[in-house]
């Protein structure tokens, strides 16, 4: 059999090559002593702009650098006398209100870039602004934690984010559909009739094993998940699909620390009003029954939720009734057992921009990073960033 055959026959191949090794071994010594403590990644992706969904409706020079996208004083929902979100944000508002909901502002890093691909990969890889890595700030953390469903991304391939030297996580967007994808003649003919010479060649001994494992995964994702279903409605939107198979997942007590979900559309530059008013009402509608979700099973408190973008916007609007690729911006953190409740810091000054017209960055997003393996996830930060960072107090 060579790898071609493989390839052709199989329909898993495109998604095998994302699963981690040494299942088998794994399964049978999996426990609690993982703990139960979850992360959940979210991505805005397109760079979302951070001042039209956090406001400084007090600020004369919010208005004057954005005199048609800028948003009106009573269209707003106030959280402090200086700062409201957007109106679309009413459920995040809820949150505040409750507790669950930390903003974190001015959050970049040194020398930013702007495009959507390198930014991803730098947000992504926890790297440096002129550091090229080949693994995700995830993908590290599995390396140091060594669970084989460690991480899931709820789509059909697998961001940069959960690769790492020896680990990778898993790209599912149905456990159901992963599973029976696992049952394909080809693949069970192969697991049937390996031997260990097949596992010593260089070149398929890889391919034997991923199969092998794959199937092991898929049926242990799959029953364990299929004992919970849920109450709750969600919106109809993909984005809300991967919340609604997240929750199934941590509610049914499935041994994955870190999920990563995504939604697109954030890059604004032509008429920005109307797009992004109807992302963010997507967004929060599909957090706030994810969360309900979540708090209907005793979930929520052992969740936490960290929401970014690539990069922020110009602080200018341009000629489209858009924004143009910024740098700085603000980081939502969501959960039952924040420390620090609300608005973190303070919002950079408009009158003080960066040489570019952007907002100063104050937060290395890799202190937030640091914060949540250490705090959070219980690991070295400096293992997996790969570097020393500080520590923020918001956990």
């Amino acid at each position: 059999m060579d790898r071609r055959k493989f390839i052709k026959n199989s329909s898993l191949a495109s998604s095998l090559f994302f699963v981690p090794s040494f299942v088998k071994a794994f399964s049978n010594h999996i426990s609690a002593e993982t703990g139960y403590k979850r992360l959940v990644v979210i991505q805005l992706t397109g760079g979302n702009d951070g001042l039209n969904t956090l406001i400084p409706f007090r600020d004369d020079n919010y208005y004057k650098a954005r005199p048609t996208i800028g948003l009106k004083k009573e269209d707003l929902i106030n959280l402090d006398k200086d700062l409201a979100l957007h109106s679309s944000l009413l459920p995040l508002k809820k949150m505040y209100d409750k507790g669950f909901l930390t903003i974190i502002n001015n959050v970049g890093y040194p020398n930013p870039n702007r495009s959507h691909f390198r930014a991803t990969d730098i947000w992504q890889t926890a790297s440096r602004s002129n550091q090229y890595l080949q693994s995700g700030w995830i993908g590290r953390y599995l390396d140091q934690n060594k669970n084989p469903w460690g991480a899931i991304e709820l789509d059909q391939s697998l961001s940069l984010a959960l690769k790492g030297e020896t680990q990778n996580g898993l790209a599912i967007q149905n456990a159901h559909s992963f599973f029976r994808a696992t049952q394909d003649p080809y693949l069970k003919n192969v697991s049937k009739y390996y031997d260990e010479a097949h596992l010593n060649e260089h070149n398929m001994g890889y391919l034997y094993k991923t199969m092998i494992d794959a199937e092991s995964s898929a049926k242990y994702i799959y029953e364990t998940s299929k004992t919970v279903s849920s109450a709750i409605d969600y919106p109809n939107h993909h984005f809300s699909k991967q919340l609604k198979t997240t929750a199934q997942f941590i509610n049914s007590g499935l041994k994955t620390k870190v999920y990563y979900g995504s939604l697109n559309g954030f890059d604004t530059h032509v008429n920005q009003k109307g797009t992004q008013k109807r992302l963010l009402s997507i967004y929060a509608e599909s957090m706030e029954a994810f969360i309900k979700d979540l708090q209907a099973k005793n979930t929520f408190n052992d969740t936490l939720i960290l929401t970014f973008s690539e990069f922020g916007r110009r602080v200018k609007q341009n000629s489209g009734h858009g924004t143009d690729h910024g740098s700085a911006n603000a980081i939502f953190l969501m959960g039952g057992k924040l420390k620090k409740l609300g608005i973190y810091n303070n919002l950079a000054s408009l009158s003080d921009l960066d040489d570019n017209g952007d907002l100063k960055f104050e937060i290395d997003f890799r202190d937030i990073y640091a914060t949540v393996l250490n705090k959070w996830l219980d690991v070295n930060h400096e293992a997996v960033l790969l570097n020393k960072f500080n520590q923020l107090d918001f956990i």
